[in-house]
Order: C-alpha cells, then sequence, then structure tokens
C-alpha cells in the first residue's frame, strides 16, 4: 500500500473500523443482518479501491471507483440505521 495515496490508506482503516464494529455489534448487541450488510459493503470500499487501481483502462479504474463511492455509500446509510 503506498502511503501517498490517501483515497488507499483511509478505505484501509474504514474496513479495519468496519471489521471492529461488526465483532461489537454481533458479539455485544447480538445484531446479525444489518451488521453483515454492513460488513460487506464496508469492506467492499478498499476492495474495489485496490480493483481501480489496478485497473487496466481510465474507464475500468473510473467504473470500479463509482463502485466503492456505491459502497461507501451504502455504509454510511446503514451505519446511520444502526
Amino acid at each position: 500500500m503506498k502511503k501517498d495515496n490517501i483515497i488507499q490508506v483511509k478505505s484501509y482503516s474504514f474496513a479495519v473500523r468496519i471489521v471492529k464494529l461488526y465483532k461489537h455489534l454481533s458479539e455485544e448487541k447480538r445484531e446479525f443482518t444489518l451488521s453483515k450488510q454492513l460488513l460487506r459493503s464496508g469492506t467492499s470500499v478498499g476492495a474495489n479501491v485496490e480493483e481501480a487501481i489496478g485497473g487496466q483502462s481510465r474507464k475500468d479504474f473510473f467504473a470500479k471507483l463509482t463502485i466503492a463511492y456505491k459502497e461507501a455509500r451504502e455504509s454510511h446509510i446503514i451505519g446511520y440505521n444502526c
């Protein structure tokens, strides 16, 4: 991971925080449905950022970055409702 790529660094940090939140919700609060979806969408942000960085073309880069953005929005909405 490049330290100068702020999106890559922040999406990784976000995924780590999401995993910790998932563990808290599933162990302490016994909440499974929303926490599982939050885990999927929250960790998908970083995965799609990584895919975008390795994209084969400019169009591929933007397509994958757009997916990462949509997953981030979904995570925000789910997190807001928890």
